[in-house]
């Protein structure tokens, strides 16, 4: 099964998108963006960014927890991974977007 890119918008009214896997895991999520255009922009960025190894930001928290970002070439986070227990969990996330962001299909969650 294909991953899915879903768009959905916030309590507070921005709109956001995460990718999830196709297992239906989530594997990133981006910023709020008060436009719905800004987050299809996201969305091609996450497709034209997610190839290249160097723009995922690989972090580890004090409490021995693991994470990324996804960066633009810019520098810009645009999208954010859940919490790891390990940076081999984290490794295969990030895996996981190289394979699944390129062909996701985009809903409406």
């Amino acid at each position: 099964m294909a991953g899915k890119f879903e768009i959905y918008k916030d309590r507070g009214g921005k709109h956001r998108f995460r990718l999830k896997a196709g297992n239906g895991e989530i594997i990133l999520t981006s910023q709020g963006y008060s436009a719905k255009r800004g987050c299809a922009n996201g969305i091609e960025s996450v497709r034209k960014n997610a190839a290249s190894a160097a723009n995922f930001e690989k972090k580890e928290s004090g409490s021995n927890k693991f994470m990324f970002n996804l960066k633009a070439a810019n520098k810009q986070v645009i999208g954010t991974s859940q919490s790891y227990t390990s940076s081999s969990g984290r490794d295969n996330g990030i895996r996981s977007v190289q394979r699944s962001a390129p062909g996701a299909k985009v809903v409406e969650a």
